[in-house]
């Protein structure tokens, strides 16, 4: 691949955020102050459904205005910058999410390859395994931090960001499992038949055929597992209230947008980039692995 086309994805990218950028500018200058509502009953206020979002300066702060908000004082004094305060909770969740990626990655491997080795596993395992994904994440985050407390009094150290942790490999199995399964599959059967008549056990064929095999569809999904933990370690920070994460902090300056409009976009922000960074990551996995990634699928 030549050096222009490997910048092509980061230019279409840099594209997709300047579209973006430039379709809000538009709409705030042309669109309605209060929006657009239907069904609205004249007299009540908060009768109807809002079709089109409000374009004052409280809901829609000027791209200019967020970005300038980033290096003003968080909360008024001497109070660092707010884009330093983002970067410090944004790194303590990225940790806590990389956490909950390594068990889920762990956890999702080890499904994929029982369900591979055994028929019967995948067949009673793997409709479990979807219909976990079913239960709502705000709901079960509560739970596992319960759990966590109740270790803790008995003498078992578990401090609560274990428990972001946890609660994120939980979405993070999931995409992994279902990838280990698929690219464990993937060898045709001329080339299972071949290691066959080597005399060739279940060892040397997982570890010579199936797991090179599986590279394509293995990478896509951890890539989608490490979004996936970011996700759930950001709602397992709200559901719970830890504090120092970025979810805790959007959670702070959504309360405070009616007087700082600028200022829940910083943290928001910063999720976004968190989620960027940690599906990059993986990458650097795919550099080491790039002579297996013949027909990889997509995430």
């Amino acid at each position: 691949m030549t050096p222009a086309r490997r910048w092509l994805p980061v230019a279409w990218g840099a594209l997709g955020v300047l579209a973006v950028a430039v379709l809000w500018e538009v709409y705030k200058f042309l669109g309605p102050s209060e929006g657009v509502v239907i069904g609205q009953v004249e007299g009540e206020t908060g009768s109807g459904v809002m079709i089109l979002p409000r374009t004052h300066d409280r809901a829609m702060p000027h791209i200019w205005t967020m970005v300038g908000r980033l290096f003003e004082p968080t909360s008024g004094g001497d109070t660092p910058p707010l884009i330093l305060s983002v970067v410090q909770a944004a790194a303590l969740t990225l940790g806590i999410a990389a956490v909950g990626w390594l068990i889920g990655v762990l956890v999702g491997g080890l499904l994929g390859l029982a369900m591979q080795r055994w028929r019967l596993v995948e067949w009673g395992l793997l409709p479990w395994i979807v219909v976990s994904q079913i239960v709502p994440l705000i709901a079960f985050a509560p739970v596992v931090n319960a759990l966590g407390n109740q270790l803790d009094r008995s003498g078992t150290p578990w401090p609560q960001w274990l428990s972001v942790a946890v609660i994120a490999s939980y979405l993070a199995f999931f995409p992994v499992a279902i990838g280990m399964l698929q690219g464990l599959k993937a060898p045709d059967r001329i080339h299972l038949d071949l290691m066959r008549s080597y005399a060739a056990g279940y060892l040397p064929t997982l570890l010579r055929l199936r797991l090179p095999a599986s590279v394509p569809y293995l990478l896509p999904a951890l890539r989608l597992a490490a979004a996936n933990a970011v996700l759930g370690a950001v709602v397992a920070e709200v559901s719970i209230g830890m504090r120092g994460g970025i979810g805790r902090m959007l959670i702070q300056f959504a309360g405070q947008a009616s007087s700082d409009p600028a200022a829940p976009w910083g943290p928001l922000f910063g999720s976004i980039v968190l989620g960027l960074i940690a599906a990059g990551s993986v990458a650097l996995i795919g550099l080491w692995l790039k002579n297996y990634r013949r027909g990889e699928a997509t995430a």
